[in-house]
C-alpha cells in the first residue's frame, strides 16, 4: 500500500449522538471511508493521518442510501462505507476544527477595533 492511496482512504469523520457517545466511552472513532477500503487500509490510514494513535480493531458496514422524495420527485442518497476504529486505551484523535479558528479570529478583530475607538 503506498500512501498515496491511504491517503485516500479516510473521507472524513461522523458526528452522530451515537458516534460521539462511543467515542467517550469506549475510544471508538467513526469515520466515511472509501466504499473499496479494507480494514488493514483503514488500519494503516488511521495511524498515518493521526501520528502517535494505535489501532487495536476496525469494524466496517456499508451504508445503504435512502429512498427520499421531493415533491413528485424521487430521489436516493448514496451509498457509502462507515468504520468503527477503535483506539488503544488512552488514546484519541484531535480533529482539526475550522470553526474554533474562524472563532478566535473574529473575537480577537472584534477586540482590536473596540481598543482602537
Amino acid at each position: 500500500m503506498n500512501n498515496a492511496r491511504l491517503y485516500q482512504v479516510l473521507k472524513g469523520p461522523v458526528f452522530s449522538e451515537k458516534s460521539q457517545l462511543l467515542g467517550d466511552s469506549l475510544g471508538v472513532q467513526v469515520f466515511k471511508v472509501d466504499t473499496n477500503a479494507t480494514k488493514r487500509e483503514i488500519k494503516k490510514a488511521v495511524e498515518l493521518m493521526f501520528e502517535g494513535v494505535e489501532v487495536t480493531k476496525v469494524n466496517t458496514l456499508n451504508v445503504k442510501g435512502k429512498t427520499k422524495r421531493f415533491g413528485r420527485t424521487i430521489g436516493r442518497r448514496n451509498d457509502y462505507k462507515k468504520a468503527y476504529v477503535t483506539l488503544k486505551a488512552g488514546q484519541d484523535v484531535q480533529m482539526a476544527d475550522a470553526g474554533e479558528e474562524v472563532a478566535d479570529t473574529a473575537a480577537t478583530t472584534t477586540s482590536d477595533a473596540a481598543n482602537n475607538e
